[in-house]
């Protein structure tokens, strides 16, 4: 199944705790010398515009990252979040970043980017946006399931990596596929750093997946949810999002700390938002 396309929740909720994590996460990894790979598994175009017909038609950017940028009230955490953000994009004020785009805005000359995508429109877009980027050759697309192609590109030849993990799940096989992945990945190369991104739904398969993957390592990883919205009555629809971090830096605890009651109180669209944050770090 190809439907899904990001465009039309580009900049929502989700992908603000996505991106502030993944922020925080690469620019650890740039405290060494020494060059890292990042993984993406599920790229999509790299850039969205925000006035698309697609993005306008449902709107979820106004609830996300039009509000960080519009805001004249941010802690420095997230001050330091829209200044990287907006640096990062082409001087274009319609524009928003996918991971991708954000992950190359952070790396270096001597890292390297791995990017999958499975839909051939948006693998298109990803390879022509990447073209504009400083040092295009750090980047490599591919138009490929990237469950498998992660596998092929571990372990790295540098031994450090930072891996993001955030299918659609429009089947349910999605959520399986995300557990048996990250069990190959591991054994392959049990010092990454993977991110896995999440939907909060009212759904046993969403439900379970924190678990099961805590399973996965449960001495070192780190799990953030961020509930924006009231679950609707009828059981559909995504009221939250969330992360789980094999192997996270031992900063980032204490980084999202202070960066998740922020995001609940900025983008927060009921009463009753809130977060929820545990780890175990090895």
């Amino acid at each position: 199944m190809l439907s899904y396309r990001h465009a039309f929740h580009s900049g929502n909720h989700a992908d603000i705790l996505k991106h502030y994590s993944l922020m925080s996460v690469l620019e650890y990894f740039q405290h060494k010398d020494k060059a890292y790979c990042y993984i993406d598994t599920h790229a999509g175009a790299g850039l969205y515009d925000l006035s698309s017909d697609e993005a306008q038609k449902v709107g979820e950017y106004q609830n996300g990252i039009q509000k960080i940028l519009t805001s004249d009230n941010l802690p420095p955490c997230l001050q330091h979040f829209r200044q990287l953000v907006s640096e990062s994009l082409p001087q274009n004020n319609n524009l928003y970043c996918g991971s991708p785009w954000l992950a190359q805005a952070l790396s270096r000359e001597q890292d390297r980017l791995r990017l999958f995508e499975l839909h051939p429109a948006d693998a298109e877009l990803l390879r022509q946006n990447m073209r504009q980027i400083k040092s295009p050759n750090r980047a490599q697309v591919f138009c490929d399931n990237g469950f498998k192609g992660l596998l092929s590109m571990l372990p790295p030849p540098s031994r450090r990596a930072v891996v993001l993990i955030d299918p659609p799940y429009e089947l349910k096989q999605d959520y399986q596929q995300v557990i048996d992945t990250l069990k190959s990945a591991l054994k392959k190369f049990a010092a990454g750093c993977y991110i896995t991104w999440y939907p909060c739904l009212n759904r046993t398969e969403s439900q379970q997946l924190p678990h099961n993957l805590q399973k996965l390592s449960p001495q070192n990883y780190l799990q953030a949810e961020l509930y924006v919205q009231a679950p609707r009555a009828d059981g559909f629809g995504m009221h939250g999002s969330g992360i789980f971090i094999i192997n996270p830096p031992y900063t980032l605890p204490q980084t999202l700390s202070e960066a998740l009651p922020a995001l609940v109180k900025l983008l927060g669209q009921y009463k009753n938002a809130h977060f929820n944050l545990q780890f175990a770090i090895a």
